[in-house]
């Protein structure tokens, strides 16, 4: 008759299990509080593109072109500014400008249209400028 060994076999313990198990929801947690699939932002538009018509750009306000990552803006009568359209808290992209303010609808952070710095947090770096040119009625990326 074979004897059974008293000896329970060793698993892992509880404290590496319960380690294990929040490690994997961390990791869940903080994919879903990453910014949106930016995969295609990673490169920068072609230098000369055209992203409009100077008559696009209301004056105090400004229009986003998601395809090229890029805001403008005209804060006075003849004056262009552009910017990155990424939020510089979670890389959300901004969605509305309105009374010289670019709003990101993520978490209602707040940049000033006339030099991209914040104007109401959580975001805490201002927008990276983005270089553009004005060539007769066009504006371009330079």
């Amino acid at each position: 008759m074979a004897s059974k060994s008293l000896h329970p076999v060793a698993g892992p313990a509880r404290r590496t299990v319960m380690a294990a198990a929040g490690a994997a929801g961390l990791s869940v947690a903080l994919t879903a509080c990453g910014s949106e699939d930016d995969s295609s932002s990673d490169a920068a538009p072609a230098s000369g593109t055209v992203l409009g018509k100077i008559s696009d750009i209301p004056e105090g306000g400004g229009k986003i072109f998601a395809d090229q990552s890029v805001v403008v803006t005209q804060p006075t009568a003849g004056e262009f500014k552009a910017f990155s359209s990424k939020c510089t808290h979670q890389g959300c992209a901004v969605k509305d400008i309105a009374n010289g303010v670019i709003t990101c609808p993520c978490h209602n952070s707040e940049f000033s249209a006339t030099d991209g710095s914040v104007k109401q947090g959580p975001a805490t770096k201002p927008l990276p400028v983005a270089q553009i040119t004005v060539e007769g009625d066009e504006i371009k990326l330079a």
